[in-house]
């Protein structure tokens, strides 16, 4: 540092102290015959003599700081924290003032980079065998925004590269479209393969705002060379919270609950397979264990629900089909009710919380 810096307190906002150094200690004394040409005491000085004291003692408070400095300098110091000055009297007519601190060495403090993460899963997906997105990372920082993409390689091919649009949409509804999008792959031979994250022009602030997101694959490049997607994705039709539980429940790559109609079957993967098929022809579910164990339907319950304001009155919908409810999913639906009465007593209406916990009961069965 080219100037010792110095302070009464005990540190510099923007550094920390990595040494100290010792304590300093230095005076300055102001001339006794300074006070022998004053014409009276110091109480009974007019109003110019007054000025002159005030000036002189000013003078000798810079010297002893400029002392004081240069001793630090002396020390290999960077600063003086807790410096005091303290008038004096050495003699008679021969005031002056001491200086004293505390020499220290300094680094300046790294600038806090706080990062907002946002993991959105994707809306849409690609009925065939071609990556599948599955999930949107966005990072953001002072720096500004970055973004990545996580892909379900059902082939298991080596993917390099994919060039791809990603449409963001906010608590508003609001569109952004981020084209052509250039998503790289340090390792793709696996299932699930992340992409390098890259910079995006979105404001930071944005981030979390973003609830939803929707990826269009224009081609990829994979070791058998590049391939064009002319396929347009297919949107999930499940409400964000529901597509959330089943891929929780059913895995990443799952868009759609399992249903029949005993021509074809619709696997999780959202692909529809002809009725004969055990498994599926592009993820390879089996068809057995994607049957629910559960004759119930769900919907007629949750919809009389929604038509109900409190928690007490959802209990009082749910009695009315615990009987046809499975075993193994009563007594998780009613300590749903239970704690929802016990919230909702604290915490107000709780109506929608308990809706969903229901709902994510059901999910993928």
């Amino acid at each position: 540092m080219a100037e010792i810096m110095l302070t009464s307190g005990q540190g510099f906002e923007g550094y920390e102290i990595v040494e100290y150094l010792g304590f300093l200690n230095v005076q300055s004394v102001l001339s006794s015959n300074f006070f022998k040409g004053l014409a009276t005491g110091v109480s009974e000085m007019s109003d110019s003599e007054s000025e002159k004291l005030t000036s002189k003692l000013e003078q000798v408070n810079e010297t002893a700081l400029k002392k004081l400095q240069k001793n630090a300098q002396k020390k290999k110091a960077d600063a003086v924290i807790g410096v005091e000055l303290n008038y004096t009297q050495f003699a008679s007519y021969s005031v002056g003032t001491i200086a004293s601190g505390t020499a220290v060495r300094l680094r300046k403090k790294q600038e806090e980079n706080p990062v907002t993460e946002k993991a959105l899963y994707v809306s849409n997906y690609y009925n065939r065998l071609v990556p599948r997105p599955v999930r949107v990372w966005l990072r953001g920082s002072k720096q500004g925004v970055t973004i990545s993409v996580d892909f379900f390689n059902y082939n298991m091919d080596d993917i390099r590269a994919i060039r791809a649009d990603v449409e963001l949409t906010n608590l508003y509804d609001e569109r952004l479209l981020l084209k052509d999008l250039d998503f790289v792959f340090e390792k793709g031979n696996v299932s699930l393969i992340g992409a390098n994250y890259m910079e995006c022009k979105l404001p930071a602030k944005d981030i979390l705002m973003l609830k939803d997101a929707k990826v269009t694959i224009s081609k990829y490049v994979t070791s058998r060379g590049v391939f064009a997607c002319n396929d347009q994705p297919i949107d999930v039709t499940l409400p964000l919270h529901r597509l959330a539980a089943l891929k929780e429940k059913r895995g990443i790559d799952a868009v759609e609950k399992y249903r029949t109609d005993g021509m074809i079957w619709t696997c999780n993967c959202g692909y529809v397979n002809e009725a004969g098929a055990d498994e599926c022809l592009v993820c390879g579910r089996k068809q057995e264990e994607m049957k629910s164990t559960s004759k119930f339907n769900p919907d007629e319950m949750l919809a009389k629900m929604q038509t109900k304001e409190y928690v007490i009155e959802l209990k009082d919908v749910l009695m009315e089909y615990i009987k046809d409810i499975d075993n193994e999913y009563r007594m998780e639906l009613l300590e749903i009710m239970e704690s929802g009465l016990q919230y909702e007593k604290t915490r107000g209406n709780m109506k929608d919380t308990v809706i969903e916990k229901v709902e994510k009961v059901f999910e993928g069965h």
